[in-house]
């Protein structure tokens, strides 16, 4: 079933969602990969503030390429996100209600979705020109000397994507949904 969703993604949205839907996000989502990630969970340990709201947020795994003249963005597609896995539950405890990458995730991580009330949203990889056709606008918010990891403020439009786990355990790599 398709779904147009818009950002801040509240409990109360995500709870309709079930692995499998497809959606069209709208609204900001923050661009964060690995180094960002360990970042944030310093400035967490350290009782600092951080450098963007977490509570309701959606994190998107990737690193942007350089945007070229006379475009929004350049390509942005997601990056694996086994690699985080344990790099999420502190941005869990923040609030984040979703995130978006490709590839399957462990089942600690599914469990983690569930106790925090959060979902994992993919995105097709090698479709990266493609997503760049979504974003609306995109600036760095955090971390510049991270280059391409720094957390990037992105404002994107019916970005297309499949809810890969929801809030109840159901996971669309384990579903008849998905042909391998």
């Amino acid at each position: 079933m398709n779904k147009y969703l818009s950002t801040p993604l509240t409990e109360e949205k995500i709870k309709k969602l079930k692995a499998g839907d497809i959606i069209y996000l709208s609204g900001t989502v923050f661009g964060a990969r690995d180094a960002a990630h360990k970042r944030i969970i310093e400035a967490i340990k350290q009782g600092k503030k951080l450098p963007v709201d977490l509570k309701d947020a959606t994190l998107f795994y990737t690193g942007p390429a350089p945007t070229p003249p006379g475009r929004k963005s350049g390509s942005i597609g997601p990056t694996t996100s086994a690699r985080m896995d344990d790099l999420t539950e502190p941005v869990l405890k923040c609030g984040v209600r979703a995130m978006i990458g490709k590839g399957k995730r462990s089942d600690t991580l599914k469990e983690l979705l569930k106790k925090y009330k959060s979902v994992y949203l993919v995105s097709l990889g090698g479709v990266s020109a493609f997503l760049s056709t979504k974003v609306k606008n995109i600036r760095v918010v955090a971390y510049a000397d991270l280059g391409a990891e720094a957390v990037h403020e992105i404002e994107v439009k019916d970005l297309p994507l499949f809810v890969a786990y929801d809030i109840y355990g159901g996971d669309i790599f384990e579903s008849a949904l998905l042909v391998e």
